[in-house]
């Protein structure tokens, strides 16, 4: 099932010309591949001094996660979820905003990246369309462990591990 820039759009919290990416091409419950061409842009927000450096592909397999994340977040809908005890503290009643609203799933961060290989300097200077593959190798309902490829053609740009915590909340300081 192919899914386009606006569905991802309202399942991720990136818009605009920070959605990276342009489709979903396929996924199941472990893997998801999309596609993009957003690098090429000369309006992309990743720009420095007019380049779109090589690290900056891991955002893209950053948002590819947080897709799948929803994809497969509306998946589990459809199983009865454990209802949250009640805590009393403000923000704690229940489940956050994000997991209320059907068509977004609770914000996450990147938490780190491991065994990155560049294989090129830029991905400006990349002609052809951007590949994202990550595949789900270990995790829960709050936590997951990915490897990642961003891919041309038949040219690996990079790969690497991610781990993402998903749902996480907004700590505040004190």
């Amino acid at each position: 099932m192919r899914l386009n820039r606006a569905w991802i759009e309202r399942h991720i919290p990136h818009h605009g010309s920070m959605c990276l990416l342009e489709e979903v091409l396929s996924w199941d419950a472990d893997r998801i591949r999309c596609s993009s061409d957003s690098h090429r842009s000369p309006d992309n927000p990743l720009r420095a001094r007019g380049r779109l450096g090589i690290a900056c592909g891991i955002e893209y397999a950053a948002q590819a996660m947080a897709v799948h994340a929803a994809l497969a977040g509306e998946a589990l809908q459809a199983r009865p979820a454990p209802v949250p005890a009640r805590t009393g503290e403000p923000g704690q009643d229940g489940p956050s905003q994000a997991s209320q609203d059907p068509g977004r799933t609770a914000p996450g961060f990147l938490a780190g990246v491991r065994s990155v290989e560049f294989h090129v300097l830029r991905l400006d200077d990349v002609a052809g369309e951007l590949m994202c593959d990550a595949t789900r190798v270990a995790g829960d309902r709050g936590t997951a462990l990915y490897e990642f490829e961003l891919s041309s053609q038949t040219v690996k740009l990079l790969g690497g591990r991610a781990t993402v915590i998903i749902g996480a909340r907004e700590q505040k300081q004190s």
